[in-house]
């Protein structure tokens, strides 16, 4: 019997610095990433659709565990990139598998007037997790009935009141044309007016418009909302059937899970759209008016999932809801929370950075 037990052990070989240095990445990227899968993710608001409540150049962060962290779909994708490799057209990421996906508990659900993330439905050519991440404020949830009317939002037959910074479009009469000081005295940003013949189309406040009236160089500021019964061709479900535009639309109802509709030509103009993308049917088609899953013609359907009607705070400049829909739940992937930093691209040096805005709760 060999016993060396008292022998000392043989210390191993000291991690060389290119070890130590590829430990500590791999270490910091697999972190990383399961911090933006389940917790928190950082995003940045590239378009002006959600003035002024959040700004073009403002940077979240956005939950993951209010509403549950989503299981990936696309599992084969190079970490931290979303669609492309950093600076490249080259994607990122492989279909060559595609599993189920499914959401983790959180301990809230989506409300009204909740600030979201999600994917952007209509980008059918991506994996539903890998769309582009959109932002909107939620206006109506699954089961409620929304419309619009000269403007105003009601959600189940009650008056919702627009955020506090909600902007629209106007008409200014200028016969002289406004300099950058004056739109900049007025936090205007060059992404809220067009220049057209004697003025300008602007989207603000309309505070910042009742004072923009006031300047003896503005001849008139003038709202313009679409009247009721004049359709607009883009807008959502683009049928002649609902004449609705972006000023006055509905009544819709959001579909709920469970919810069970009979099969009419109505219904299928209004929901075909959902039901053929988002319910998770392998085979299904609409003939003649008919809903066909599986081969069989189906009377009456019963919805698979959650949906949301989402719009921007800037209610004349946003393209959401009122042009493309609903956004399925297995779409939404979390709250906006917190402004950690904002940036503005038309300011130079320490004036780029909004500090008024910086770690603002997001409302």
């Amino acid at each position: 019997m060999n016993l060396k037990f008292w022998e000392k052990k043989e210390k191993p070989a000291p991690k060389t610095k290119v070890k130590e240095w590829w430990d500590a990445i791999l270490f910091a990227v697999v972190a990383a990433t399961l911090i933006r899968w389940a917790f928190m993710e950082a995003f940045t608001i590239p378009t002006p659709s959600m003035e002024k409540s959040l700004l073009v150049g403002d940077f979240l962060f956005v939950s993951k565990i209010n509403y549950g962290p989503r299981t990936p779909k696309t599992p084969l994708q190079v970490p931290l990139t979303h669609q492309k490799i950093w600076g490249t057209e080259i994607p990122s990421y492989s279909t060559l598998i595609q599993l189920p996906q499914f959401r983790l508990p959180g301990f809230q659900k989506v409300k009204n007037n909740d600030v979201v993330v999600f994917n952007y439905p209509e980008e059918i050519e991506y994996p539903t997790d890998l769309k582009t991440n959109y932002i909107k404020r939620c206006i109506g949830i699954a089961g409620d009935t929304l419309q619009l009317r000269d403007m105003k939002v009601f959600v189940n037959g009650k008056f919702v009141a627009d955020p506090p910074k909600s902007e629209y479009r106007y008409f200014v009469v200028a016969p002289d044309l406004l300099s950058k000081r004056d739109f900049k005295k007025f936090n205007i940003a060059s992404t809220d007016y067009q220049e057209i013949p004697n003025g300008y189309i602007l989207f603000t406040t309309p505070e910042t418009a009742a004072a923009l009236k006031e300047q003896g160089y503005v001849k008139e500021v003038i709202k313009s909302p679409r009247p009721s019964g004049e359709a607009e061709a883009r807008i959502f479900p683009n049928s002649s059937v609902f004449p609705w535009n972006e000023d006055n639309f509905g009544p819709l109802y959001i579909p709920k899970k469970g919810d069970k509709m009979p099969v009419t030509k109505q219904m299928l103009t209004l929901y075909d759209k959902f039901i053929t993308r988002y319910e998770g049917h392998d085979d299904v088609k609409i003939e003649e008016d008919k809903l066909i899953i599986e081969g069989k013609e189906v009377k009456e359907y019963t919805f698979n999932q959650n949906y949301y009607f989402m719009m921007g705070d800037n209610r004349h400049n946003s393209l959401d809801s009122r042009y493309w829909g609903f956004v399925p739940e297995d779409h939404i992937v979390g709250k906006a929370l917190l402004i950690w930093m904002s940036l503005d691209a038309e300011e130079t040096f320490l004036s780029k950075v909004r500090w008024r805005r910086l770690f603002n709760i997001i409302e």
